[in-house]
């Protein structure tokens, strides 16, 4: 009975051990600051998913994105009056180093901007894998907090400086500004957040900031389309038209005809419209 006892506690013991909680240990799924981002037809905005890799992998759908810009922009636009930063700079940034709001900084330690610990850190942080591993970054209580940081990271290093001497909407010369002075290594970093401001019209922040009326991008190239088309001349086809009928009219040879309309053949159908000048 004696050793039945023994046996039985030394098993007990042996359990208890293995229960014991390891520690948490984060790991990134692919590259970090070399943020990279995949999408599907642009016109499908609603529906396309993306990739968004910066210090983790986060698959979103544009109504993931749309709704980040909603909930952090009166954010945005406050930093950029406190500090001077493009509200359409620093969302574009938020959406592509915290994945939307969805990577695993973001969840674990509200931090929205991938900044790390460095030296001059003195607030709480977590340990996760990017350039090596376990890294030390940036834990805040409120996403607020992020932003904020953010803003006075930018303000208050020497290298991000010649950024503050751009126009406040100039965000093609902020965000070239940032890869320049080494905020992120991809070299395509640049293009990835400008995509994102034309995208989901970010830009719009930094008009309200300013009281500059906005333009959205679509609009702007809509405009320039409609104004080349006044300054052309079309004719719309109509029953018995032929090629040579509308030279004369015009007075264009039928080859320029054929060549300003890229016709293959002198055929052509009621309702189509020709440049005729």
């Amino acid at each position: 009975m004696f050793k039945k006892s023994l046996l039985l506690l030394i098993v007990l013991t042996l359990i208890s051990c293995h229960a014991t909680k390891s520690p948490i240990v984060t790991t990134k799924k692919s590259a970090g600051k070399n943020s990279t981002y995949s999408s599907g037809n642009k016109k499908n905005t609603k529906d396309r998913n993306e990739v968004i890799t910066s210090t983790s992998k986060t698959i979103v759908t544009s109504e993931v994105v749309s709704n980040y810009v909603a909930q952090f922009k009166d954010i945005a636009m406050s930093n950029m009056k406190n500090y001077g930063i493009p509200a359409s700079i620093i969302l574009a940034q938020g959406i592509l180093e915290s994945g939307a709001g969805r990577g695993d900084l973001a969840v674990s330690a509200n931090n929205h901007f991938g900044i790390k610990c460095h030296s001059d850190w003195t607030g709480d942080s977590v340990k996760h894998d990017d350039d090596s591993s376990q890294e030390c970054f940036r834990k805040y209580n409120k996403v607020a907090e992020s932003y904020r940081d953010h803003a006075l990271f930018l303000k208050g290093k020497v290298r991000y400086a010649s950024l503050f001497e751009l126009d406040k909407d100039d965000y093609e010369a902020w965000a070239r500004g940032l890869r320049k002075a080494g905020y992120a290594t991809d070299p395509k970093y640049p293009d990835k957040l400008i995509s994102y401001i034309e995208r989901y019209n970010l830009a719009q922040y930094d008009a309200q900031v300013l009281g500059n009326k906005y333009v959205s991008r679509e609009s702007r190239n809509n405009t320039v389309t409609d104004r080349r088309l006044k300054n052309e001349e079309y004719y719309e086809v109509q029953k018995g038209d032929t090629l040579y009928s509308i030279s004369k009219k015009y007075n264009v040879l039928i080859d320029d005809l054929k060549e300003r309309n890229k016709l293959s053949d002198n055929t052509l159908f009621v309702g189509q419209k020709l440049k005729v000048n």
